[in-house]
């Protein structure tokens, strides 16, 4: 769990901290650091909301019943999913025009005001924040393991993004964003399964769905062939994966379902605008 949360860290907060750095290159290059400080206002604001919605979620579940704490949970853990893959698939497709949309935001908000400012970066970072509190949340709370390791992740992750939008923003690293976002879409959407299946065995544990019973009680059988090193799989494997000894078929199918579907369709070659064909040279000369 520690990795999958730190992938998810890396990887939504690599994308905020892109945000930041475009609007605030945008606003030095111009000659405009007077509105600097509304921007890192709106940017401070989105931070502490993020924060807050993460905070809000667990004290709201902790003061449930079991059965509505589950519903709960596995309705948020399907909602997540549907955020992180749509969000996966939308930044395939226009990571490469996102500066330029971001700095035309921008440039309109410079003839509105300081709260436009504010605004925008509230709004471009807040996305990124609460989209990425949700997602931790309900991998988090889907963890068999203690607290401690899931939490670790997070902050490793978001501490990596951090130093390298810094990197980014100096100059001091060549990044392929293309690529870099292709391979963390990919082990995203593995995480992302194990999280969209651990919702639907929420919704059983809520007496929401039925079949609430295990089909793989004995794990360490198959790891057991790895010798040593088998117990570092087991718990790698249950971490990324989100599949556990206790888990339902329920829970598998979707997972697998999941899985299948969407990597299939995150998988598939893009389809780039076709080239129009040269006219021959005499239908060019008359």
């Amino acid at each position: 769990m520690l990795l999958g949360n730190f992938l998810i860290g890396l990887r939504e907060g690599l994308e905020a901290a892109l945000v930041v750095s475009i609007l605030i290159a945008y606003l030095v290059k111009t000659g405009r650091r007077e509105a600097l400080l509304p921007v890192w206002i709106g940017i401070g604001a989105a931070v502490a909301v993020s924060v807050g919605f993460g905070l809000v979620l667990s004290a709201a579940s902790s003061e449930m019943q079991f059965k509505t704490q589950e519903l709960f949970g596995g309705i948020l853990s399907i909602i997540a999913v549907g955020l992180v893959t749509w969000m996966v698939f939308w930044m395939r497709r226009t990571s490469r025009f996102m500066k330029k949309e971001l700095e035309g935001r921008l440039e309109g908000a410079l003839n509105v005001g300081p709260v436009a400012l504010g605004t925008v970066a509230f709004l471009s970072v807040g996305r990124e924040g609460l989209e990425t509190a949700l997602f931790l949340w309900t991998n988090i709370t889907s963890s068999s393991e203690g607290s401690t390791q899931p939490i670790l992740g997070a902050m490793l992750g978001l501490a990596c993004a951090v130093v390298l939008g810094y990197l980014l923003y100096r100059g001091g690293l060549r990044l392929n964003l293309k690529r870099f976002f292709a391979w963390t879409g990919g082990a995203l959407i593995v995480v992302a399964a194990g999280v969209f299946g651990y919702g639907f065995k929420d919704l059983q544990e809520a007496d929401v769905l039925p079949g609430l019973h295990t089909v793989w009680l004995e794990p360490h059988t198959f790891f057991a062939k790895f010798g040593t090193a088998g117990d570092w799989l087991q718990t790698a494997f249950q971490g990324v994966l989100n599949v556990t000894p206790q888990i339902t078929a329920l829970q598998l199918i979707m997972w697998a379902l999941y899985l299948v579907v969407v990597m299939g369709f995150f998988l598939r070659p893009q389809g780039g605008p076709k080239p129009v064909p040269a006219k021959p040279a005499s239908e060019s000369a008359a």
